[in-house]
């Protein structure tokens, strides 16, 4: 049987569900360079030939490790999910002459390089400017109609985004974006093999979307997802994913497949998304690729990934159009021929729909909760009044536990202070919108109210 190694770090799409559809396609050697979360420590070690954790992986080269392991193990392809390993795994690809994403990778992770390349392509994307130094800032904030958005270049999550209305507010967002950094490096949210990609960051022209021009009804965010995968070069779409509105700055609320677009308005998007990705120049790899929706057609690209969507997009399309992404590309990476759709699979072709909410302390307006409450599932699953046939399920890999408290909201830190993630499955995408919605604004209400001894100092 074909051998391959999987490089497992903080983020993408579960674990648990990456190992199982990896496993029934090849024997699987893990590397994990970060802890297996709990919930998947057992069956990690059912479903992988051999497994190599944190305590076991240390070499000064991220790159080497992953080649030497690869040798060792007689890996016949080598793949990860993680955003912030792909840059060291597509390398590693290149020196083992495996498939992979190929030298360009690097575009798909810094956004300074990313949006450059862009820009070459004449791609319509916000003004920007990279940002090396406060002074940096300073002179962007001078030369860039506000309100200005900053980003860490390697960031994912919306970690680190700061709003800046006015030059004043320049020192304070730039101190607090590198506090936020580093905390997310201690917590293991950070690139893996750039050094010191921390320090680089670019500054862009917040841009104003209108769902209301895409959407034939309310409640859908302004922008999508569009889900692919490259393959020897060439791009095939495979999906899109709608979204609920952000909460401030830009951190991520839920996602829904499919989204719900007239045919005409999802070309006009998939062919936005295919000129991103052809640009960047990707070889074999999954591909997720936002774009923000604009009035009267307009449409600005936000980024693209050079791996598959994360949170529980990849098991969304599973269950919504029946297609294993991850085995799919697995096949594909061990040169096996695998039947792509041949253009990006509409709302009219989905079996039902799938969303993933981000359980934030916040309501449905952005506000912060007025107090502080307890994550418990099974007070959400017995007291949110969902629609009939609507299914509602927590992802345990990545929920803190029962009886956690949940954390006070950080616009700056983003989806790190989410307290769960739940998977809902519905008739429809409009289905699903509406009970989400019903779902944000009665958390705060159905969870247990936190006791002192519960909240962390």
């Amino acid at each position: 049987m074909s051998k391959v190694l999987l490089v497992h770090a903080k983020g993408g799409p579960p674990l648990g569900h990456v190992l199982s559809r990896t496993a029934a396609k090849a024997d699987v050697h893990l590397l994990a360079l970060s802890a297996l979360p709990p919930a998947v420590a057992g069956s990690a070690g059912r479903l992988c030939a051999s497994v190599v954790t944190p305590a076991d992986a240390h070499h000064p080269d991220l790159v080497s490790l992953i080649v030497a392991r690869a040798e060792a193990v007689g890996a016949d392809a080598v793949l990860t999910f993680s955003e912030y390993a792909v840059v060291a795994v597509a390398e590693a690809c290149e020196a083992l002459g495996l498939k992979g994403a190929g030298s360009a990778s690097a575009l798909a992770r810094d956004k300074r390089l990313m949006r450059s390349t862009w820009r070459q392509h004449g791609l319509p994307q916000p003004e920007f400017r990279p940002v090396d130094t406060e002074a940096d800032l300073h002179a962007a904030a001078r030369a860039l109609p506000g309100p200005l958005l900053l980003k860490a270049a390697w960031s994912a999550g919306s970690t680190a985004h700061q709003i800046i209305r006015s030059p004043h507010e320049v020192p304070a967002a730039w101190a607090r974006s590198r506090d936020v950094m580093a905390e997310s490096a201690r917590l293991g949210f950070a690139e893996l093999h750039v050094a010191e990609a921390d320090a680089d960051y670019v500054v862009e022209r917040i841009v104003t979307g209108t769902a209301s021009d895409w959407f034939d009804e309310s409640g859908w965010g302004d922008y999508v997802s569009v889900e692919g995968v490259v393959t020897d070069g060439v791009f095939r779409p495979v999906c899109l994913s709608g979204r609920m509105p952000t909460v401030e700055p830009f951190t991520e609320r839920a996602s829904i497949t499919p989204a719900l677009l007239s045919e005409d308005a999802q070309d006009r998007i998939v062919d936005l998304a295919r000129r991103a990705v052809d640009a960047l120049g990707l070889r074999d790899c999954g591909t997720h690729t936002e774009i923000k929706l604009g009035a009267d057609g307009g449409m600005w690209l936000i980024e693209t990934a050079a791996r598959f969507g994360g949170a529980m997009t990849v098991p969304q399309i599973e269950e919504v159009f029946g297609l294993d992404l991850v085995g799919m590309l697995v096949d594909h990476l061990l040169g096996r021929p695998v039947a792509w759709p041949e253009r990006a699979l509409t709302p009219a072709e989905a079996r039902g729909a799938a969303g993933s909410l981000v359980v934030l302390a916040v309501d449905g307006h952005g506000r912060a909760w007025p107090d502080r409450r307890v994550w418990d599932f099974g007070a959400v699953a017995a007291d949110v009044p969902l629609s009939r046939g609507s299914r509602l399920s927590v992802v345990p890999e990545s929920s803190l536990p029962d009886g956690s408290a949940v954390p006070v909201y950080d616009p700056a830190a983003g989806a790190n202070t989410m307290a769960a993630l739940c998977l809902l499955s519905a008739a429809d995408a409009r289905t699903v919108l509406r009970d989400f919605e019903t779902l944000v604004d009665a958390l705060p209400r159905v969870l247990p109210a936190a006791q002192p001894q519960e909240v962390p100092a």
